[in-house]
């Protein structure tokens, strides 16, 4: 999967319209998601905040104007906190407005602005080419946080590659990951984190979905016979 956000922004406009037609399906944001100590209006006020947050890294990439993410994870918490509680129809039309905006300066980003240097909340540098692709897996992400009948599986097969890649990645740079072999069934060969350890087998969706901790792992397959090694929280 390509992380060019001219060939991802197509793919973020599906996800988005996937994720809105579940959210309206509801009945009241004030359901249990999947994330701890979080309700389903925290996962959708989430969303709509992080689409105006790459919002304003779109528009530091525009003008050179240093503009970031969030003014600080206390911000960034205290939004979310306070906008959960909120009816659905206010969430929903919340999140379409929101990705709506960032849609529209996406598109209309010049060339070379994608290739401005950005930072993201906690430091790290990044270019602005990056940010489709994050919002694209954020979307992807959360909307199995909803716990309201979408899941890993739902994910498109090249969505599941590029994140699992990207996780790969992420747990290698860390020393509290495991040591282990992934087989993932669509690409006939192995990818490792670390050196050695089991091969861990299964789809590309659930493989991604395990060491996100959006999946038990129950549709993957331990060689030789074994429990699943434990991974670390991913983020």
């Amino acid at each position: 999967m390509t992380a060019d956000p001219l060939v991802l922004l197509p793919q973020l406009d599906q996800a988005t319209d996937r994720v809105l037609r579940t959210a309206a399906t509801l009945g009241d944001a004030d359901g249990p998601s999947s994330l701890p100590g979080w309700t389903r209006g925290h996962v959708l006020t989430h969303l709509a905040r992080n689409a105006d947050a790459y919002v304003n890294l779109l528009n530091w990439a525009r003008t050179g104007v240093r503009t970031p993410a969030y003014p600080s994870k206390e911000a960034r918490a205290a939004d979310i906190e306070a906008g959960a509680g909120r009816p659905l129809t206010e969430q929903v039309e919340d999140l379409r407005a929101s990705a709506a905006r960032f849609a529209e300066l996406a598109a209309d980003m010049p060339a070379s602005a994608w290739a401005a240097t950005l930072e993201k909340l906690g430091g790290r540098q990044v270019p602005a080419a990056i940010v489709v692709w994050d919002r694209l897996r954020e979307v992807e992400v959360h909307h199995v946080d909803l716990d309201a009948g979408y899941t890993t599986a739902d994910w498109p097969d090249a969505f599941s590659q590029h994140l699992l890649r990207e996780l790969l990645n992420g747990f290698g740079k860390r020393d509290d990951a495991p040591h282990l072999i992934l087989r993932p069934d669509e690409l006939g060969h192995d990818l490792a984190l670390g050196s050695g350890g089991p091969v861990v087998a299964g789809p590309s969706h659930a493989l991604a979905g395990w060491l996100a901790g959006r999946s038990t792992g129950k549709d993957l397959r331990v060689i030789p016979d074994g429990p699943l090694p434990s991974v670390p929280a991913w983020m």
